[in-house]
């Protein structure tokens, strides 16, 4: 099978494309410069020269194949709400194409403060911006994964980066109020699988959830930062909490509680690789 992947040097998207490779598949790679071009073919994927924007671009490379798998978004937080909407437009085009597709979404939209699985749907996109990519794909019929806000493992430069730098920038590693607040967890090479599997096996099912660890409360998070840097991990509430994470702090204190129940036994799921707290020890994240 020959497989569009766009976003194929990102940090999700490069294992996609490895992963896939590794199975025998044929991969042509959207990227936006040349050195990430030549990165492509030194594996054995071939280059698609397009910018997210550039939507005639990006169709004509995606009718080549045989599946499209969508994981490029700008997560400039400046202009959020226009790269949703960007997003939104995209994935329209893309269904247009008939083909296989899959489009990626974030289940930090499920903050629900309640249990949730992949049955569940995220709040109105005039509501939260983001929804945008899953009000899209379920127009089209694509199918749509679910990424846990910790998708974390070498060449991350998500959330746990941003706490990391944030902890050393304060001289210490915080959370916000008891710090029981959930973040669920994937490595990206199991991510990787998981979109592989869906492109090879089509099935019934719509959307999936790439978790491999369910619930790590986010003070374990910054406790194990603190350790890791040598520096105190404490409580924050109110005022101090903001002066402390601040733009970040709606971040910190999001809580999801999701299952992965029906992605492990539809598609035979099985995550391997080592836990986000281990990762963060062992990973570089430190350094």
């Amino acid at each position: 099978m020959r497989v569009f992947v766009t976003g194929a040097s990102g940090f999700v998207g490069s294992a996609i494309v490895k992963e896939l490779l590794q199975a025998g598949h044929q991969v042509l790679g959207m990227v936006r410069s040349d050195i990430n071009a030549e990165a492509l073919k030194k594996i054995g994927a071939t280059a698609h020269m397009a910018d997210l924007t550039d939507i005639e671009s990006i169709k004509a490379g995606a009718v080549q194949c045989d599946a499209i798998i969508h994981t490029a978004f700008n997560h400039d937080f400046s202009r959020f709400k226009q790269s949703s909407e960007e997003d939104h437009q995209l994935i329209l085009a893309l269904g247009e194409t008939k083909l296989p597709f899959i489009a990626t979404s974030a289940i930090g939209l499920l903050n629900y403060e309640r249990p949730v699985d992949e049955s569940d749907t995220p709040p109105p996109s005039d509501k939260v911006p983001r929804a945008a990519t899953e009000e899209a794909a379920r127009s089209v019929g694509a199918y749509i994964v679910r990424l846990p806000p910790t998708t974390h493992g070498e060449g991350d430069h998500g959330f746990v980066p941003i706490i990391i730098n944030i902890a050393k920038a304060k001289g210490e590693s915080a959370y916000i109020g008891e710090g029981k607040n959930n973040w669920p967890a994937v490595h990206r090479f199991d991510a990787a699988v998981l979109y592989r599997l869906i492109v090879e096996k089509q099935p019934a099912q719509k959307v999936f959830h790439a978790v491999a660890e369910v619930r790590v409360p986010f003070r374990d998070i910054a406790t194990t930062i603190g350790n890791g840097l040598n520096m105190p991990t404490v409580s924050k509430t109110g005022a101090d909490a903001e002066a402390h994470f601040g733009w970040f702090t709606h971040f910190a204190g999001m809580g999801v509680m999701p299952s992965a129940e029906e992605t492990k036994q539809i598609l035979g799921w099985e995550p391997r690789e080592k836990g986000i707290l281990e990762d963060i020890v062992e990973g570089g994240y430190l350094k």
